[in-house]
């Protein structure tokens, strides 16, 4: 491909000189002020890397489901999922983690870097349980970096505008994608008859 940036040299030239307030708003620990973003966000994007590459995986409970236990720890419950476990697996060889916080209507985010550790004590999983469910295990995030996104991606996206949501309908289910992909024959309508009330009853 023609055209490309190959060194820092090249890159820093072509975007100039950063933004006074972007290096501002890094701290080394969860501030109050990121605190209260953390304590409301009801969703996040988890970061890992592997021997095998990189992995982002959705993690989404209730606002707040990340606990900061203090300044420098989060905790994030690993709830029922799917079994991959790719950003466990990730996390067991390279403990760098990366996370986004997405709080609906909100336009900055919030970022955090550190390391990782997959806690299985009992009475700190049995402290993440919900309708007497707990998890697996929980992450325990040694926090590294902190700052907040600005809002122009969330701005130009419309991600909070209803008028810009997508129908569900006019992109191919999973039953469909599922049956698309298989070798073998798959019942991609009785996958998505079913799916609905199998995800009700395996939430956690």
């Amino acid at each position: 491909m023609p055209d490309t940036i190959t060194t820092l040299p090249e890159l820093e030239a072509l975007y100039g000189e950063i933004n006074k307030g972007s290096l501002l708003k890094e701290t080394d620990r969860i501030v109050p002020e990121y605190r209260a973003f953390i304590e409301v966000a009801p969703f996040v994007a988890l970061a890992t890397r592997g021997p095998e590459g990189l992995d982002c995986s959705p993690r989404g409970d209730g606002p707040g489901f990340v606990r900061v236990k203090d300044e420098k720890t989060l905790l994030l419950p690993d709830r029922r999922g799917n079994n991959r476990i790719d950003s466990l697996r990730n996390i067991v060889r390279d403990p760098s983690v990366a996370l986004l916080f997405l709080i609906p209507g909100i336009g900055e985010t919030l970022r955090v870097n550190g390391r990782a550790v997959i806690s299985v004590e009992p009475a700190l999983l049995d402290s993440f349980a919900i309708d007497g469910k707990a998890p697996k295990s929980v992450l325990a995030i040694t926090v590294e970096a902190v700052f907040f996104q600005c809002a122009r991606a969330i701005l130009r996206s419309e991600l909070w505008n209803p008028d810009k949501h997508v129908a569900r309908g006019s992109l191919p289910s999973a039953g469909q994608i599922l049956a698309a992909l298989s070798p073998e024959r798959f019942d991609g309508e009785a996958y998505d008859k079913a799916l609905p009330e199998r995800q009700k009853t395996t939430l956690y």
